[in-house]
């Protein structure tokens, strides 16, 4: 990765973050929703230049790679007891958020993310998800961290959806502020990852960048366990508003669900392989 870039990930200041709309996701504290089964289908208007493209999975091999991918959230009751993230304390895990006819979060999360599995396996990697289905309960957040700390992955994306107020738009990568004695040493290549990330999925998407929260689509947080405790490279990403009537639909559309998978998976490859 070019000199500049790090230089530049080195550089990034902390942003503050606002808590904002009905239920934010990535680490507020979210009462739980509804749930429903993913719609199999549903209006796509193939916002953006993405198009066919964004479906093609790359030929660049990941061969080697190990990807850590953590659905945000699961199907089952909420774990709320406290678990210590770094600086502090937080719940365990929280319920999430969900569309207004009731598409839940957990159930969005899930199934992307096995998208996004079959994708990066097909290109050689070895993926492992921090959950294994969509109804059990946690794991908390600590644990999720330790699951990519303890396969010595190359790179972790927590998969989620927010639930700001219903007038906010658009897609944010959050990355981790420096902790001191915790993630100091892979803020830097988390933040490289994080671009590669926000500008492959924007292109492969068409998604905007969130108008309600962060620069240029991304915020830098030091309140997310799964961040702080983390030893290798991560990420998260809220793929849009749930509350919001344009993002729902898109997040509630199975053939838009596989663009984000591919997209995902071509900001992953751009961060591990330069390609």
């Amino acid at each position: 990765m070019a000199n500049g870039r790090k230089a530049l990930a080195l550089a990034l200041g902390s942003v503050a973050v606002a808590s904002v709309g009905l239920v934010s996701c990535g680490g507020s504290d979210e009462s739980g929703t509804p749930t429903a089964e993913p719609p199999t289908a549903g209006p796509n208007d193939g916002e953006g230049a993405g198009g066919s493209d964004s479906r093609r999975q790359s030929a660049v091999s990941l061969k080697g790679k190990t990807i850590v991918l953590d659905p945000g959230h699961n199907g089952g009751p909420v774990k709320g007891h406290q678990v210590f993230v770094g600086n502090g304390y937080k719940a365990c895990d929280t319920g999430g958020t969900a569309t207004d006819a009731g598409y839940s979060e957990h159930a969005f999360a899930w199934d992307t993310a096995q998208r996004l599995q079959k994708v990066l396996q097909g290109q050689g990697a070895k993926v492992v998800l921090t959950r294994q289905n969509d109804k059990g309960s946690g794991p908390c957040v600590d644990e999720r961290a330790e699951v990519g700390n303890r396969n010595k992955a190359d790179a972790v994306i927590s998969i989620h959806a927010d639930g700001a107020a219903a007038s906010g738009r658009g897609f944010h990568v959050i990355k981790p502020k420096p902790v001191k004695g915790l993630n100091e040493q892979i803020a830097a290549p988390s933040s490289e990852l994080g671009d590669d990330v926000r500008d492959a999925f924007k292109s492969g998407t068409g998604m905007p960048y969130a108008n309600y929260i962060g620069d240029d689509g991304v915020t830098v947080r030091d309140d997310l366990g799964g961040l702080n405790m983390s030893q290798v490279p991560k990420i998260f990403i809220e793929t849009g508003n749930m509350r919001n009537k344009t993002d729902a639909a898109k997040l509630s559309d199975a053939d838009f669900r596989q663009r984000m998978a591919v997209a995902m998976a071509a900001g992953l490859t751009r961060y591990l392989t330069g390609n």
